[in-house]
């Protein structure tokens, strides 16, 4: 059976899903990445394997930078630190991956432990943070990760990811509009049932002053599909609509789920997939605080 995080999620049993996200995102990671690292940034630790598509984009860039650096990799869930770690490896850069827990006091040490630098020129946590119960102890353990004049990045959601028209010529108008309010209310749950959750009343470049960081500052990133997309863009787009299925008997009425389930029936004449007005568009944010010298 896969780890369960501190969400209650499998990410396990997610792979394959994000593999294939990573691939779709790659191009704009690559830019992130590319932004994030200074020419004379040898060490990196990402905090959340994911599927290993961001750790590769790393290595790869690192590779670029000189020879001895470092990329480590840390996460709870094990087949993802192990496809991680296999897709990262790359010619001139030291990979190594250590399953430890972001929420634990032991991390710093749990990372030592695995023979891996225990401090990093970047560190690089992406849409994991509001995973974690308490947010900001969870910012201030990784900023203690960060060398002194090193950087902390965290990745977070910016604008809600859209792929329908507003009309879709089935039911009400405004259909992605109030699947995308009980996805906010099914995050908001999430947060709640956490055990020892803890409430962020600050935005994350406050929250990334209080944990000991100077020069906090963000910027956003888009991930723009116009329509008509192709075989990879639709698949994307899927995946979105599927993500919003979870929970929607809960949280929506009866006729929204009915119109949902046939958007994702492959078999069916109202199939996303065979729409050629899909499109993809979303925004994410990046914080980037600096380790005081």
């Amino acid at each position: 059976m896969g780890a369960h995080s501190h969400d209650n999620i499998d990410w396990d049993a997610h792979l394959q899903r994000l593999r294939a996200a990573d691939d779709f995102i790659a191009p704009d990671i690559t830019q992130v990445i590319g932004r994030l690292l200074r020419p004379d940034d040898r060490s990196v630790i990402e905090i959340g394997a994911g599927a290993g598509g961001t750790a590769a984009i790393i290595a790869k860039t690192l590779a670029a930078h000189g020879d001895d650096a470092q990329l480590t990799i840390v996460d709870t869930a094990e087949q993802l630190l192990n496809a991680a770690g296999e897709r990262a490896a790359a010619d001139g850069v030291e990979v190594r991956t250590v399953r430890a827990d972001a929420a634990a006091d032991t991390l710093a040490e749990e990372i030592e432990k695995a023979g891996a630098t225990p401090q990093a020129d970047l560190v690089y946590a992406a849409f994991v943070v509001h995973h974690l119960p308490d947010q900001l102890a969870g910012l201030r353990r990784l900023a203690r990760l960060v060398k002194p004049g090193g950087r902390l990045a965290v990745v977070e959601f910016g604008l809600q990811t859209r792929v329908l028209p507003a009309d879709i010529g089935q039911g009400e108008p405004g259909l992605e509009a109030r699947l995308l309010n009980a996805s906010e209310q099914w995050f908001q749950k999430m947060r709640a049932e956490m055990d020892g959750a803890v409430r962020l009343p600050m935005g994350w470049s406050k929250a990334m002053t209080e944990a000991g960081l100077v020069e906090a500052t963000s910027f956003s990133y888009l991930i723009d599909r116009p329509a008509p997309l192709d075989d990879t863009g639709r698949a994307a787009a899927i995946r979105q609509l599927a993500m919003l299925r979870r929970d929607a008997d809960e949280r929506l009425p009866a006729a929204d789920v009915e119109i949902l389930d046939q958007l994702l029936d492959p078999d069916g004449e109202h199939y996303a997939g065979n729409r050629d007005d899909l499109h993809y568009l979303g925004a994410n944010t990046v914080h980037v605080g600096t380790k005081p010298s």
